[in-house]
């Protein structure tokens, strides 16, 4: 090689380095503050200027009285459309590089309600967003509460659709997962088998679990009130829970329970009707549809329907409410005792009158029926 070509091949290697150089400095301008401000926008906590109007709900975005903020992710809702509402809502300040942090994110918003703490940087927002760590709601299930009741109860409270919770305790997988049995009187269900208590469940809860979770209730409580239930076959357990779930509606004073609970079984004995006022109700209420009545009428003891235990002997095709501990207790433990007949006399205070014959049941006055929820 010549000294020509030599000093052209290293000038070419110095100009090729100094590119090398150029071009490396170039995108380190470009990068590094670029870098520097993404690290910047990422971690910078924004403080809301619009905390008077958050105050009112607004897209979802309301601020709370201890100074956090809940946000509501709805089904189906992408992460762009949360950026938009949460621009608007001045918790982000731009939300092209909230959606540029979505990308970055391996995994999506999640639906349902979230606390957030201010002052809060967008990465830290969107971390609780994909978290799944949902604000529980306290949901209150009344004892005595039809399953219709109960659904109602929890689509009011947000957490799920009551079509949907009367769908999933009709489903007969979970039926035959609690070993529900089936009737051709009554369409099967977990009527009587959801335990009533106060719940935590997040918004728009899939309606399958919150019926699983009050079902897992229901037997945990009842294996601690017997825990020889286990040893009932699925009819055997069925008979307490239905008797149980009329016991429910038909005592107010708790020392009552047993008694009424005694009543009914001497009736069972001797195949006498058991004439239960709460089955009619339950007729009227949930079958026919109509308001709960004061006072039933003698046309209603006459309703042509298998839970009407005045027309018809045995216990009904079915549980008629949620029982809870005292009645479920009552069916399992009977008080002994004489009685066949018991009258709400007092309806202020719920007290009953028992008695052992007919004509002192008459007596008693007209027939009157526990107040419904609510």
């Amino acid at each position: 090689m010549s000294d020509r070509e030599e000093k052209e091949k290293k000038t070419n290697v110095f100009f090729i380095i100094i590119n090398f150089i150029s071009v490396f400095l170039a995108v380190c301008i470009v990068i590094i503050p670029l870098a520097l401000y993404v690290i910047v926008q990422m971690n910078n906590p924004v403080q809301p200027v619009n905390n008077e109007i958050l105050l009112q709900e607004i897209d979802g975005i309301s601020l709370e009285e201890d100074g956090t903020y809940l946000i509501e992710i709805r089904r189906g809702e992408t992460s762009q459309s949360v950026g938009r509402r949460l621009e608007r809502a001045g918790l982000i300040k731009n939300r092209h590089f909230w959606n540029i942090l979505c990308r970055l994110e391996k995994e999506h918003v999640k639906t349902g309600a979230y606390k957030i703490e201010i002052p809060a940087s967008q990465i830290s927002i969107l971390r609780v967003l994909i978290s799944g760590r949902q604000i529980l709601y306290k949901v209150t299930i009344p004892e005595g509460v039809t399953l219709k009741k109960t659904g109602n109860i929890l689509e009011e409270a947000g957490i799920c659709s009551a079509g949907d919770f009367i769908n999933a305790a009709r489903d007969p997988d979970i039926l035959s997962h609690y070993r529900i049995p089936r009737s051709s009187k009554v369409i099967p269900s977990m009527e009587g088998y959801l335990f009533p208590d106060t719940y935590l469940f997040p918004k728009e809860y899939p309606a399958n679990m919150a019926v699983r979770k009050m079902a897992d209730n229901f037997f945990n409580k009842l294996e601690i009130i017997s825990p020889s239930f286990r040893n009932l076959n699925e009819q055997e357990l069925h008979k307490i829970v239905i008797l149980a779930s009329i016991i429910e509606r038909e005592y107010r004073i708790r020392d009552e329970a047993p008694l009424m609970s005694g009543v009914f079984n001497n009736r069972l004995k001797i195949n006498m009707a058991l004439q239960s006022c709460a089955t009619v109700e339950y007729i009227i209420t949930e079958i026919q549809g109509k308001p709960h009545p004061r006072v039933l009428l003698f046309s209603d003891l006459e309703i042509n329907n298998p839970f009407n235990t005045y027309m018809y002997p045995g216990l009904p095709p079915g549980p008629i409410s949620a029982p809870g501990n005292t009645a479920l207790r009552a069916a399992v433990y009977p008080e002994t005792t004489n009685f066949l007949y018991f009258r709400l006399t007092d309806p202020a205070s719920g007290r009953h009158y028992f008695s052992r014959t007919y004509d002192e049941h008459i007596g008693a006055g007209e027939l009157l029926t526990k107040p419904s929820w609510p």
